[in-house]
């Protein structure tokens, strides 16, 4: 088990961007794969973007083109950036070891003019 905490949220109007960052302690984090979700009041929670220990991401259909996914392994970071925000990317992002139940707290992400 890993400790996640996210940081970087905030509002940001359409069309701007914003860069969220997810740090790890406590465990290990170089050979994880990793995963942004994202769950927005009265929906499910909803995978973003992975990305492997070696640094390949993979992204959902909705962000592709506008959100990336990069990890720091000396940092035990993940970060993403998200450009070209839309209204409906507005939720809370969460941080995941992916395939476990490592998640962080959450941060909120709001888009809105």
């Amino acid at each position: 088990q890993v400790q996640l905490v996210e940081f970087g949220g905030g509002l940001v109007r359409p069309g701007g961007s914003l860069r969220l960052s997810c740090a790890a302690s406590g465990g290990i984090f170089s050979s994880a794969a990793m995963a942004w979700f994202r769950q927005a009041p009265g929906r499910q929670r909803e995978l973003v973007a992975t990305i492997s220990s070696r640094g390949t991401p993979s992204y959902e259909d909705s962000v592709k083109g506008r959100f990336t996914i990069t990890r720091d392994n000396a940092k035990n970071t993940v970060d993403l950036q998200m450009n070209s925000l839309k209204p409906e990317d507005t939720a809370v992002y969460y941080c995941n070891r992916w395939g476990t139940s490592d998640w962080g707290r959450g941060t909120q992400v709001t888009v809105s003019s």
